[in-house]
């Protein structure tokens, strides 16, 4: 199997690197559903707050949380950018619009952006 391009591009390393995931918590995680996980994360949300989340357009955003993870994964499990609009099956105009709104390339960088500006590398961060 040829080695990704993106081979460093891991959801996973990024969320065990800022301590918010283990290999058994992903463990656990890996037996439930999508729609398990989604449903429990908005009622721990719930619980955390005190109450329901009325006024945020769950129904609304969802397509847009979903488009947001299915680039994050497409971006980890490919070799080229190419690839990721093939398994996506989406038009490459749409695709790199996508990855601009979503900020997926960020999301990923953005510990190493910060690493090289905390050793006076100067890089200029795009990121809120």
């Amino acid at each position: 199997m040829k080695k990704s391009k993106y081979n460093k591009y891991s959801i996973s390393k990024v969320l065990r690197e800022e301590k918010r995931s283990n290999e058994y918590f992903e463990i656990l995680l890996n037996n439930l559903t999508l729609e398990e996980i989604i449903a429990l994360k908005l009622e721990l949300g719930y619980k955390a707050i005190g109450f329901p989340l009325l006024g945020f357009p769950v129904w609304k955003s969802i397509s847009h949380i979903i488009k947001e993870s299915l680039l994050l994964y497409s971006i980890t499990a490919t070799d080229t950018k190419m690839d990721a609009i093939r398994l996506l099956g989406i038009d490459p105009k749409k695709f790199f619009k996508l990855l601009k709104k979503y900020k997926i390339e960020a999301y990923f960088t953005k510990k190493e952006k910060q690493e090289n500006a905390n050793n006076g590398n100067s890089i200029k961060e795009n990121i809120p």
